[in-house]
């Protein structure tokens, strides 16, 4: 070896050794004053697509702000509303910083940042709990309540959808105003690293290392299996973005291989999935609303900007061949594969009709003419205790009360159940029941979904009168996910009219589908 070689292995090694030794970068901590001054030259510099308002504050007064972003030159009545909060943000930071990145996406000027300002109303929040990110980076606030959970069962009334203890949680109080205000389609809470697991000792000058990570997380909670999309495909279409960005996701107990658990199979709680169903301060939306919710784990921004415009996408399309635009929340009820579905021509009718229904539907009864049968198909949906008494098992007795409805075609009923082989009315009643419940003001939807791809469908009727094919008051259908989908769309002037809603089909398959099964015929003969 000469020694020049000698001499430039020599600084190489030292490198690698003051590089092993060094202390990693530090990330930027921001300041209260540079967050504001922020969003006031946003505000300045996007007048027309930005609007920041100041919806609460912490017990020391810190702000809470909310940022609306959306294109003024499109009727709001046509777009979605989906919410973007950070309710650990607080200690947890990358779910602050992933949403200010994302903000500045938002307001730029790429094709699907633009599309998304057309098609949707952006609220973010980017800073929930402003103590906790300013100044403590603890989870709870000053009354020991984290706002991510609201403090646990103690502090909500779910019977009554309230929160009972606003005083101590302003934090909580500014996020379920700001839901009861918009009632958004669609919720996405941001989660991440941070210090809150960091000792008074070790917190030092309060600002984490470059190179700081976790496994990231997509679609909802590992201590809350509840808090996710009740579609899985939703999930995966968010995770899928993340992935083409370069960042995997874990799917909890799909990648540990686990199933869930209840009270019944404690004794084997140790080979399920360790996460239980809960109530945070993020579901509320969805009990009072059926707001779609998600939890977003983000080790890096540019990961949770990725999966965020994933989850945006789905608003900004057709989900599943559906015919309107937007998130799949328009189904409020089932009963067997059939389902009660929000009415409207425009997002805003659709949200209205989707908030009452869904706060109406535990006094819905539902039934089905059983067992199912081929070219035939039937859904009734009962809105009062009055109409839910025609509701009975026995055919006979079925009949006899639809005899006496005004609002039913009794005779064209009668033919109906009467030419079919079914033997009785599978019948689900309300939970609860309203002695005079009012009128519904937003109109109904029903879905059936026929099981064949090019059935001919010879009669819809409601109340056994025809329904023309008609997407205001009438019928639709359309193919998705191998049913054939029949939309069954009654207006508000219609649906006001009736508490009895019996939907009948008749339609004719485009194959025959033989069943059963008959023993090798070596078989029949040796039996003889």
């Amino acid at each position: 070896m000469t020694g020049r070689s000698l001499l430039s292995m020599l600084a190489m090694l030292s490198l690698v050794a003051s590089t092993a030794s060094a202390e990693p970068d530090r990330v930027h901590r921001i300041t209260l004053d540079e967050y504001e001054a922020t969003l006031e030259y946003w505000a300045e510099k996007y007048p027309e697509t930005l609007r920041v308002e100041r919806v609460g504050e912490s017990a020391a007064g810190l702000g809470i702000h909310l940022l609306k972003i959306t294109d003024p030159r499109v009727d709001d009545a046509q777009k979605q509303i989906a919410l973007v909060t950070a309710l650990h943000g607080g200690p947890e930071r990358s779910g602050t910083t992933t949403i200010l990145h994302f903000v500045e996406w938002l307001l730029g000027n790429s094709d699907e940042a633009r599309e998304t300002r057309r098609k949707q109303i952006l609220l973010v929040m980017p800073i929930n709990h402003p103590e906790a990110f300013f100044q403590t980076d603890r989870f709870r606030n000053s009354e020991k309540i984290d706002p991510y959970t609201g403090g646990g069962p103690a502090h909500w009334d779910l019977e009554r959808l309230e929160y009972k203890t606003p005083e101590k949680a302003p934090e909580v109080m500014a996020v379920l105003n700001v839901i009861d205000r918009w009632q958004p389609d669609v919720h996405a809470d941001m989660h991440g690293t941070g210090l809150q697991e960091y000792s008074p000792e070790q917190l030092g000058d309060r600002t984490r290392y470059q190179g700081q990570i976790m496994f990231e997380v997509t679609g909802s909670a590992y201590s809350n299996f509840a808090l996710r999309p009740w579609d899985w495909r939703v999930t995966e279409a968010i995770v899928r973005a993340g992935q083409e960005a370069g960042f995997p996701s874990d799917r909890f107990e799909a990648d540990a291989q686990r199933s869930f658990h209840g009270p019944v199979m404690r004794p084997i709680a140790d080979r399920t999935w360790s996460g239980q169903p809960n109530f945070y301060t993020a579901q509320y939306g969805y009990a009072k609303y059926h707001t779609m919710v998600s939890a977003f784990e983000i080790a890096w921004e540019q990961s949770g900007v990725a999966r965020l415009r994933g989850l945006l996408r789905i608003g900004n399309g057709h989900w599943q061949n559906e015919p309107h635009e937007g998130y799949p929340v328009e189904r409020i009820a089932s009963y067997t594969g059939h389902f009660v579905t929000s009415y409207g021509k425009t997002a805003e009718e659709r949200r209205r009709s989707r908030v009452e229904l869904w706060q109406k539907q535990g006094e819905f009864s539902h039934a089905t003419l059983y067992p199912q049968t081929d070219g035939r198909e039937t859904y009734i949906v009962a809105t009062s205790a009055d109409a839910a008494a025609v509701l009975q098992k026995d055919l006979d007795l079925f009949l006899a009360g639809v005899s006496e409805r005004e609002d039913v075609d009794a005779t064209a009923i009668q033919k109906f159940v009467r030419s079919g082989p079914e033997v009785l009315l599978a019948v689900s009643k309300a939970r609860r029941t309203v002695a005079a419940p009012e009128p519904l003001e937003h109109g109904i939807g029903f879905r059936l979904r026929l099981p064949y791809r090019q059935p001919e469908i010879d009669s819809v009727r409601l109340n056994g009168t025809p329904l023309p094919k008609d997407v205001d008051h009438g019928w639709q259908s359309w193919n998705a996910n191998g049913y054939t989908q029949v939309q069954i769309n009654l207006s508000p002037e219609i649906a006001a009219r009736h508490d009895l809603f019996i939907v009948t089909c008749e339609y004719t398959p485009d194959e025959a589908r033989p069943i059963g099964w008959t023993p090798p015929q070596a078989v029949l003969d040796r039996l003889k």
